[in-house]
């Protein structure tokens, strides 16, 4: 049997529809004359990962903060579970797992005496009760054969997995994790997306990050952000179907302005990126697949000044697609 199940967790009941677990609508907030968060909307759906992406300084971390209470929004209004975040901050909090961006732990205490701490929190019922949902945290990431070492002697990757299990010991509906990759080397990242996986069977995970290459490994969903404010809220299938298009990767020999010139004149070319200029690599981003798999390569070469090379289709990945969407535009330097 759960420890859920012998030791309830100290919560209330939701006061509303859960079909969105995370609500927000122009959530913002001024410190003095700094616009940390211009405006957020979300709509976060039950059971799913899903990445908050922007640049440093877009407001990620402070919209984090008032998502769990631990600030007052400025203007607009966020929900959680149907509870107000500025009124019902405890109420969420009993049943939300947070993990900051740098996790700090008391360094004499070993990971098992750390998690019993915590758990003390949310359970009621005997201790060893407790002490089965600790052993079952800490098997979850991996951290059993440490678990009664002193946590001062615990690498990056063994602490950030302390914290996720910390932020997950209360079986939280909710998972709020705040870059939790980011100081890790690929292998302790590796290990912190098998986590999440792990839970997201019974878990909404809404985790704040910039490495777009996990976020397409894991996410179901992604929210962007820039300069303050939601520029992008989509399933990731669907972001990466209609923002992406077709793209094709060219590599060319010659004189090769008047081709560009020629492809840039077509309606179907909606951009053409300089990848690299030794040798010269396109990537041309098309509307119309069929009218470029046809008359792409007869443009490049029809003077004969131009000789391509290596020619193939190109997925585009969600790192261009955000530059994309950071920018404002396509590269088209030439």
């Amino acid at each position: 049997m759960q420890l859920r199940d012998q030791a309830p967790l100290l919560r209330h009941e939701s006061k509303a529809d859960e079909a969105y677990v995370i609500e927000a609508k122009g959530l913002a907030k001024t410190y003095k004359d700094v616009v940390a968060l211009r405006s957020l909307d979300l709509r976060i759906p039950k059971n799913v990962i899903c990445g908050f992406l922007g640049p440093n300084g877009s407001g990620k971390s402070t919209a984090i903060k008032l998502l769990l209470g631990l600030a007052q929004p400025t203007s607009g209004s966020g929900t959680i579970f149907g509870f107000d975040i500025a009124k019902d901050s405890l109420a969420i909090r009993q049943r939300v797992g947070y993990l900051a961006q740098e996790p700090r732990f008391y360094e004499d205490l070993t990971a098992r005496e750390t998690l019993h701490f915590v758990a003390r929190f949310f359970y009621k019922g005997p201790l060893s009760t407790i002490s089965r949902r600790v052993s079952e945290s800490l098997e979850l990431v991996g951290l059993s054969d440490r678990a009664d070492r002193p946590i001062k002697g615990f690498s990056g990757g063994e602490r950030q997995r302390l914290g996720i299990a910390q932020a997950q010991i209360n079986h939280p509906d909710v998972l709020i994790l705040d870059e939790p990759g980011a100081s890790l080397d690929p292998l302790g990242r590796r290990d912190v997306l098998e986590i999440m996986q792990c839970l997201r069977q019974n878990t909404t995970i809404f985790y704040a990050t910039h490495l777009l290459d996990d976020v397409q490994r894991v996410s179901d969903m992604v929210v962007i952000m820039k300069q303050g404010e939601t520029v992008m809220q989509a399933p990731l299938e669907v972001l990466m179907r209609t923002q992406s298009g077709t793209a094709f990767e060219v590599v060319l020999h010659g004189e090769t302005q008047e081709a560009y010139a020629r492809l840039r004149k077509q309606p179907w070319v909606k951009a053409i990126d300089i990848l690299s200029n030794t040798p010269e690599t396109w990537l041309v981003t098309v509307s119309d697949e069929k009218e470029a798999r046809a008359h792409l390569l007869l443009l490049i070469t029809e003077d004969g000044q131009v000789e391509v090379s290596q020619f193939g289709h190109k997925q585009q990945t969600l790192e261009s697609i955000f530059i994309d969407i950071m920018e404002g535009q396509h590269h088209e330097s030439k």
